[in-house]
């Protein structure tokens, strides 16, 4: 048998990330075991899709790397099929017509509440067959009403439904369209879907959607039900706690794979291992091994695996992701350092791409104004004499590497008879604006030797301007 999983997201909003770790799940489990992975969209909530909602959902998925084998197919384009199946189950009795007004359906639940009951239909219109003429019609389903639907979830174990306690879905409205129950159950069939991965919220559709299933003489597919994802205050994740949506997620600086790796951990895990590249999750994946408990997101761990990644990653694959913040941010990269270059010096001292460009930008465009704080107590008048010797050594360079540039620093050092920090201090301030920098030889190296003398001689003239001032 072959595998094939599939991710059935609504078009009424961005891919938030519990639904990118259904995907991830059910996209992991395909590969593991050779098998398809299909992408359908689930737009038969007419109102509430939107193209808008479908083009992030593909754009997420697609900057994950969860590519699909099948799809993405769309339910709006399959109502013929479904209309066919529907009428097929009216001709065959498993299914009727139900003229019931929803004024009067109102008032049966309303008397059911009031006397304790569960609210259900009372199955006036199952076996009635004097059908009015010219009234609205919903079809319902011909539900079992002996026994039970017992499911042998992955995740949850035994689960079993007495079949009492469900009633006569309905499986087409008044209007003609079919409804979310009966779609799926199509789909499933239709694409040959062995096993459904989704989250907890669907269990009480399960039972109903297997009885349909059963009816149509189709195969049952395995089920795994995920728990919820929590804010780290343990309450149901939402936009409270900072990005939910993937592509948030992109935009504040992180990597696919860091986030991948994260949600793939957020429920299964394989012994004390946190790190898992893509090759390793498929290698080791197990669908039983999921935790039925609900996960509390931690954006320190998060934040923790991003920068592991930005660190150990080659630098041609996150070159690929900054160069779209640096876009983003309105910085020009082409005349300046390669993109690896800056990863290699930077990715130690920041935890997410966004935080890596704020802190580069000197290195492709002139500043502004220096950092108020770190002129102050490094450019005053006492810098005067550092700055202009290590200039005249800087620019005595004829060729224009680390090693020469340390070799300069410690020179106009020496010849002061100061220590680095009195030469290293006022020169990182004039070249980069700031306090902090990577080391001086390596962030000079990047830096035309030019600008840097340009550099210098700004800090010089905002030590003069403060000393007449």
């Amino acid at each position: 048998m072959t595998v094939v999983t599939r991710f059935a997201p609504s078009p009424t909003g961005y891919l938030h990330v519990g639904g990118a770790r259904t995907a991830l799940y059910s996209w992991l489990y395909a590969k593991s075991q050779g098998g398809k992975f299909v992408l359908r969209i689930e737009d038969t909530d007419i109102e509430r899709s939107t193209q808008e909602a479908i083009d992030a959902i593909l754009e997420g998925m697609e900057w994950l790397g969860l590519t699909w084998d099948d799809g993405p197919y769309y339910q709006t384009k399959r109502f013929d099929r479904y209309k066919e199946i529907v009428q097929q189950m009216l001709d065959e009795g498993k299914a009727y017509k139900c003229f019931m007004p929803l004024d009067e359906l109102d008032a049966i639940r309303e008397e059911q509440k009031a006397k304790g009951e569960k609210p259900r239909y009372p199955g006036t219109w199952r076996d009635r067959t004097d059908h009015p003429e010219d009234m609205p019609y919903v079809v319902r389903f011909k539900n079992p009403q002996e026994g039970s639907v017992v499911i042998n979830d992955h995740i949850r174990g035994r689960i079993e439904i007495s079949n009492s306690e469900l009633d006569d879905l309905i499986i087409q409205r008044s209007d003609g369209v079919p409804t979310y129950n009966f779609c799926v159950v199509v789909d499933d069939w239709d694409m040959g879907i062995t096993h459904v991965v989704r989250g907890e919220d669907h269990i009480n559709n399960t039972p109903r959607q297997i009885n349909i299933l059963q009816a149509l003489g189709a195969p049952i597919p395995e089920y795994a039900h995920v728990s919820m994802i929590l804010g780290d205050d343990g309450k149901k994740l939402s936009k409270r706690h900072g990005a939910v949506g993937v592509m948030q997620y992109r935009d504040d600086g992180y990597l696919p794979e860091a986030l991948l790796n994260y949600l793939v951990r957020l429920g299964w895990s394989y012994g004390d291992q946190e790190i898992f590249s893509k090759e390793e999750m498929i290698k080791l994946f197990n669908l039983d091994a999921i935790s039925s408990s609900a996960s509390a997101f931690n954006t320190e761990k998060l934040q923790w695996l991003n920068q592991h990644y930005m660190k150990t990653l080659p630098a041609s694959e996150v070159a690929k992701h900054l160069i779209w913040h640096f876009e983003q941010a309105g910085v020009n990269t082409q005349n300046g350092p390669a993109l690896e270059d800056i990863i290699a010096i930077q990715a130690e001292r920041v935890k997410t791409l966004k935080e890596m460009v704020e802190i580069s930008r000197y290195f492709y465009e002139e500043y502004e104004d220096f950092d108020e704080n770190a002129a102050k107590k490094h450019l005053r008048p006492v810098a005067k004499q550092p700055l202009e010797v290590v200039a005249a050594k800087l620019a005595a360079i004829t060729e224009w590497n680390a090693e020469n540039i340390h070799a300069a620093i410690n020179a106009a050092a020496e010849e002061l008879e100061v220590g680095m920090g009195k030469v290293g201090m006022p020169l990182r301030v004039a070249v980069t604006g700031s306090g902090n920098s990577p080391s001086l030889d390596v962030t000079l190296q990047l830096i035309k030797q030019s600008d840097v003398e340009q550099r210098i001689n700004k800090a010089l003239k905002y030590i003069a301007d403060r000393e007449n001032s």
